[in-house]
């Protein structure tokens, strides 16, 4: 699509007579009555000028115990203008638990307030650029943060109902008051009540929730690097991912009152949470994909495809819930880990998401849901489009891993494979570390390579991999990688700035006021130069064979059947490159390890590889036939380890 850049200064119009002409001339009505002429919101009302305040609204729960509803604390910032004209607006809302401990963006801002309580600083682009265009923007902390009452549950009942209650009241339906304790009730009477939240991260977890309620007058949500499911977070079926369980996240963002009020919240989170693997109802309660049912509003999600904080299991589920729903969607992936498209694709991020706000919450007919359903960032700054996503075609594949001339480095193919591989658990060792030694005999991993390819071949959603292994002990923990083995130039995504790098110098999007700038650090691509690629993962504890809910004991030398699932992913293996399966132990700095170190034997005749191929069983084989005998076999480079101690899904 087309990139309009928008480096934007504000310039106050001349007179408040144009402002109204401009302001009727753009509203809503106004534009269906000009036939399919595409149109936009453009930034007509005044910034400086616009209406700074803060409502606190009445969620109906009281986490805390003190015998009073809680109320969170809802900053609002809109335009001065429709108001005086008897105009209402749409909003735009981030609901946050950073916006005082952590900061928001790339640059970390917090809110800041005036002597009289209201907002001056509002973090990143989004009350500078759309407040002109004629939207509010509604900045929420979460119960338990910042100026609100309540606790912090980590997704939970009341993080979503933080948010939802605040839809609720833009839609007439809850009450908000002008003061954190007062009885003066404010009303929404400013607003239409339709409602888009946006947000990363947590912020955008929280997006996904309330779109999970199906509460009515959110009309879409915009979740950017976002969790679905709060188990899949801390585990992978069964396998522990962090050693800092859901207690600790939230007392990292709970307001030092909160932590002296929320004893009792925490020790439920503590409890409800624990470190066995098993999912209790806990994790329940804060898996929004079983809800995906209820969602009302479209979806325009983006993802790296290499985020190692929030993996892309999250948004592969959610995705495939949706679709499984009719939910309109849009979807951006990137070669990023953690970060926010405005610091990947900045001009074309703040294009798209204008004209995606302009057509979901102002009703304006741009043609953007006529245009291609996915963006993917194929290389550092270059980017395809798919018509839908995954592509039409695609189609789950079946490769199966066979032996090969040496121990473990096999083939993968289309025929059933036949013997097994047998490899020693070493937490010592990562995926990088398999990766890089995968054409040569070493006791931690199992390898299995096509040839190199005489055609691309392009995997596009989730993989599967099931395994039928052996231990040697009571407990194994199981790793499985697709590997794309050969020489490129990708985004750094285990560098600190997970594949950016930010400059010194800034642009310019929006309005700015003194005490809110809508400058910015400009970012850039940090590249580096590899000779394979980890692009997708998946662990489990084996003794969730039998159920994905809770684990068991293993009998040492019996048998085990176990299917991994896979991160979802956008990846083209180009030809000349091979395709290569890794089955391993504990993958260091992405799951903790067993009790045990298990010696495991796979037996590769139950042993199978399910891939979304573009093109299917048909394309594989197009691509593999023919292909010459691998090079020999030598150390490769890639990115090195990530460290993701104690990762949080922060800014």
């Amino acid at each position: 699509m087309p990139i309009r850049m928008r480096f934007t200064t504000w310039r106050p119009l001349a007179t408040a007579a144009i402002a109204v002409l401009m302001a009727a001339l753009l509203t809503p009505a106004a534009a269906h009555a000009a036939g399919s002429t595409p149109r936009e919101s453009r930034p007509v009302y005044s910034y400086a000028n616009a209406i700074r305040e803060a409502v606190w609204v009445d969620t109906g729960l009281d986490g805390d115990r003190d015998g009073r509803h809680d109320r969170v604390a809802v900053d609002i910032v809109r335009p001065r203008e429709p108001a005086q004209q008897g105009r209402k607006i749409p909003v735009i809302m981030d609901a946050s638990p950073y916006y005082s401990c952590c900061g928001r963006g790339n640059e970390s801002q917090l809110k800041t307030y005036d002597a009289q309580g209201h907002v001056v600083q509002m973090p990143l682009f989004y009350d500078n650029y759309f407040v002109p265009r004629g939207y509010a923007f509604v900045g929420v902390d979460l119960a338990g943060t910042n100026r609100s009452d309540g606790c912090v549950d980590v997704g939970g009942r009341s993080d979503i109902q933080s948010a939802k209650a605040v839809v609720d009241w833009l839609n007439g339906r809850a009450k908000a008051y002008t003061t954190r304790t007062g009885a003066t009730t404010a009303r929404a009477s400013w607003t239409n009540g339709r409602t888009g939240m946006i947000g990363k991260s947590w912020d955008g977890t929280i997006a996904n929730g309330v779109a999970a309620t199906g509460v009515k007058g959110l009309k879409t949500v915009v979740p950017i690097s976002a969790i679905s499911s709060w188990y899949d977070y801390y585990f992978a079926q069964g396998a522990p991912l962090y050693d800092s369980g859901p207690d600790w996240l939230s007392d990292y963002v709970d307001s030092p009152d909160a932590r002296a009020r929320c004893a009792a919240v925490q020790q439920r989170i503590v409890d409800g949470a624990p470190r066995t693997g098993d999912w209790t109802p806990f994790w329940t309660e804060r898996d929004y994909v079983k809800d995906a049912s209820r969602v009302r509003a479209s979806v325009f999600l983006t993802h790296g495809m290499q985020d190692l904080n929030v993996r892309t299991k999250h948004f592969g589920q959610w995705w495939d819930a949706l679709a499984k729903n009719g939910v309109e969607r849009k979807i951006w992936l990137s070669q990023t880990g953690h970060v926010d498209p405005f610091d990947f694709r900045r001009g074309a991020w703040v294009d798209t998401l204008h004209r995606w706000f302009d057509h979901e919450l102002l009703g304006y007919d741009n043609g953007i849901d006529r245009e291609p359903m996915a963006d993917i960032e194929r290389h550092p700054d270059q980017w395809i489009t798919s018509t839908v996503w995954p592509p039409r075609g695609t189609t789950a594949t079946t490769l199966r891993p066979d032996r090969g001339t040496q121990a473990g480095v096999g083939t993968l193919g289309l025929t059933k494979g036949h013997g097994s591989e047998t490899f020693t658990d070493n937490p010592q060792l990562s995926e990088t570390d398999w990766a890089a030694r995968i054409a040569t005999s070493t006791p931690e991993k199992a390898g299995f390579l096509t040839g190199p390819l005489t055609h691309d071949l392009r995997l596009s959603g989730s993989s599967k991999v099931t395994v039928t292994a052996t231990p040697t002990t009571r407990t194994a923990h199981l790793s499985a990688v697709l590997v794309d083995i050969g020489p490129d130039t990708i985004r750094d995504y285990a560098d600190g700035g997970e594949g950016i790098t930010t400059g010194t110098d800034r642009s310019c999007w929006g309005a700015s006021t003194t005490g809110d700038s809508a400058c910015f650090k400009n970012t850039a691509a940090k590249k580096t130069t590899v000779d394979y690629t980890v692009f997708s993962r998946g662990w489990a504890d084996l003794g969730n064979h039998a159920s994905l809910h809770k684990g068991v004991p293993l009998t040492p030398g019996k048998a085990y059947t176990i299917t991994l699932n896979l991160a979802a992913t956008d990846h083209v293996v180009p030809a000349g490159h091979r395709l290569a399966l890794i089955i391993a132990g504990t993958d260091k700095d992405l799951i903790d390890p067993p009790t045990d170190q298990p010696t495991l034997t796979v037996t590769l005749t139950h042993t199978r590889a399910q891939v979304p191929i573009v093109g299917g069983t048909q394309a594989f084989t197009h691509a593999t036939t023919n292909t010459g005998t691998a090079p020999k076999a030598t150390p490769l480079k890639g990115v090195r380890a990530p460290n993701t101690t104690h990762r949080i899904p922060t800014p």
